[in-house]
């Protein structure tokens, strides 16, 4: 964005509209919720107090004039400086999720430390740091501060005017759009069975094509793998490719799966994408390019509906409509070698889908922790600790400490809760039933498995927390 002199005419009306401003109580109650727990404060601080109650007309212009006018006409001038200031002199915190939402844009160092300063003045921080969009994102997750009225519009308008191709993405629905980002990547909204079309994308894999065990030569047995079986059916997905691709939809066993891999969450999913309710096709998944809470937000392409990537639940669209829960397929994670003793007969996807590239995001880029904001996260384990993450057949979700839960395994021990088990199978750990049927267990940091299921019982070898 380039800054622009003059005043534009139109502000003089802003200016009529900002004295009322004065006229919008700040004495509202502060909006009533649970206590946060004693690890937030200490780490963020205590929170601002937050208004209750609707924005007057004066505030809803500012927040145009700044957040939509200046992505619009990619200017940023006076008009907006007075409107950001009026902005950050409302005492409400609400306000600082848009502010949030513009700095992930702007490549002017100089307007970033103008938002940054004003979020610290509506939330009584002073955010003296060199990724302030990532510590003021942070505060807002960890602090819970609920969103200004209509959010949702005002976003979508920061959101689809930078990057066109998020129109029908970003829409009413059971999602928390102020966890939402961007990922720093535009959307694969490529046509299906188009794997090898160019784009400025994550560019998905659809129908790949596989070799078996004894044709593949270019995989070291160290090289990390995740493991599907469907019905008798193996295959392996390299890791190295799915961190250039993170999204497959493929056929297995006779069903239909897609699988996206979050390389932020270190989560490789499978997701069942036939025996949709009637009237369904089967969704393919793509990457949108948007991330919520550091995972990946995914959705489907023929009907443009997000899904909870972590949970495989339709959020928003045509398929939240019809209740589209998505059942899981167990994914272990181990490595080339372990996989292809244990299961021979397995294929595994061909080199050329890793486009030339052996990318090792989590012991490099990812190596110090989450590298966009998650907030605060439940302190029981760190935050890239790996954990076997299953839902026991009451609906309680439940975390392996992995490390641990292999340990106990290797000497004999039984690792259970509830109706869960878990056991080795090709050097990885893999979550069954009581009568040893599969419950589409995966591997991921702890981060993303707490935080997509707030209140999950843990196991970390002495016994569940």
């Amino acid at each position: 964005m380039q800054m622009a002199p003059g005043i534009n005419a139109r502000f003089l009306v802003a200016g009529l509209l900002l004295a009322m401003t004065a006229l919008w109580s700040h004495d509202a109650a502060a909006q009533a919720k649970d206590p946060l727990p004693d690890y937030v404060i200490e780490q963020f601080g205590t929170p601002p107090a937050v208004p209750d109650g609707p924005l007057s007309p004066a505030m809803q212009f500012a927040l145009r004039v700044a957040f939509v006018d200046s992505v619009t006409l990619r200017t940023w001038d006076d008009n907006q400086e007075l409107a950001l200031a009026e902005i950050a002199a409302s005492e409400d915190p609400r306000l600082a999720w848009l502010i949030a939402d513009m700095m992930r844009f702007v490549p002017s160092r100089a307007l970033h430390v103008t938002l940054s300063n004003a979020a610290g003045e509506l939330l009584g921080k002073d955010f003296a740091l060199a990724n302030n969009w990532g510590v003021v994102t942070d505060h807002l997750l960890a602090w819970d501060i609920p969103a200004p009225p209509d959010y949702l519009d005002v976003k979508r308008a920061i959101f689809t005017t930078i990057v066109p191709g998020w129109e029908r993405i970003f829409a009413e629905g059971d999602i928390d759009w102020r966890q939402v980002s961007w990922g720093g990547v535009l959307i694969d909204d490529r046509p299906y069975d188009t794997t090898d079309a160019l784009c400025n994308c994550i560019p998905a894999a659809d129908n790949p094509e596989v070799a078996s065990a004894s044709e593949t030569t270019w995989l070291e047995d160290f090289d990390i793998v995740f493991g599907v079986e469907v019905n008798g059916e193996y295959r392996a997905y390299p890791r190295q490719i799915m961190e250039v691709r993170e999204m497959v939809n493929d056929t297995l066993g006779g069903r239909d799966l897609g699988i996206p891999y979050c390389t932020l969450c270190g989560a490789a999913q499978a997701y069942f994408t036939d025996d949709m309710p009637q009237g369904v096709e089967r969704p393919i998944l793509r990457t949108s390019g948007l991330l919520s809470r550091s995972n990946k937000v995914m959705y489907d392409l023929n009907t443009f509906s997000v899904f909870d990537t972590f949970l495989g639940h339709a959020v928003t669209g045509p398929l939240a409509e019809k209740n589209v829960k998505l059942k899981q397929a167990t994914v272990i994670t181990t490595t080339w070698g372990n996989w292809k003793k244990a299961h021979p007969e397995t294929t595994v996807l061909l080199e050329r889908y890793a486009l030339g590239r052996k990318p090792d995001f989590r012991n490099g880029r990812d190596a110090n922790g989450p590298i966009f904001p998650v907030g605060d996260v439940d302190p029981r384990l760190a935050v890239h600790d790996d954990v076997i993450g299953v839902v026991t057949e009451a609906g309680k979700p439940v975390a392996f400490a992995r490390n641990m839960a292999f340990l106990a395994l290797k000497n004999g021990e039984d690792v259970t809760f509830e109706n869960v088990r878990l056991v080795l199978d090709a050097g990885g750990v893999k979550a069954v039933d009581n009568d040893g049927s599969d419950l589409g267990s995966h591997q991921a940091f702890w981060f993303a498995w707490s935080q997509f299921h707030p209140g999950t019982a843990l196991w970390a070898g002495s016994g569940q927390q």
